[in-house]
């Protein structure tokens, strides 16, 4: 995949207490880098990932993950991570994170994460939201950000 397939990125900086004794960063640092991108994507997008109004209408459930690591990254790297929703389901999606050396075309990591909108009630998968589906699709064919406001039954998602 090419930086140019992605819409979204954000950049770090690898802290000490993400490193091991070789001083890289220790591989299940980077799955932690995933879930802040996958935050911040969200937040991009206006919505609110965390919160108890949140989670009654989209709340994700990791149920597979393939971790690819390329080249080791070194406290204080910037690290660029990239960021898209490659396919919506009925209930799941596929997302696929790269991450480059900050400023470079180095890839460091690749991920695809597989996710399912859970609903904790009742311990199962659910569709994920219509309207919540537009908005994404929108923003990964346009880089185009729709407003929730579009999209009333969605309001419990939008950032205050």
């Amino acid at each position: 995949m090419s930086k140019n397939d992605f819409r979204f990125s954000m950049s770090l900086r690898v802290r000490w207490s993400e490193c091991d004794a070789q001083g890289i960063v220790f591989n299940g640092a980077y799955q932690n880098y995933l879930e802040v991108a996958q935050a911040e994507y969200y937040r991009n997008l206006g919505i609110r990932l965390y919160g108890e109004i949140s989670r009654k209408h989209f709340d994700t459930a990791t149920v597979k993950i393939t971790l690819e690591f390329i080249a080791p990254a070194k406290i204080d790297d910037v690290l660029t991570i990239h960021c898209r929703v490659d396919r919506i389901g009925n209930t799941s999606m596929d997302v696929v994170y790269e991450i480059f050396m900050g400023g470079t075309d180095d890839l460091v990591h690749r991920a695809e994460v597989v996710q399912v909108n859970y609903n904790a009630d009742s311990e199962s998968a659910r569709r994920v939201p219509d309207g919540l589906r537009t908005i994404i699709e929108t923003f990964e064919s346009t880089g185009v950000v729709r407003p929730l406001a579009d999209f009333p039954d969605l309001r419990g998602l939008m950032l205050s």
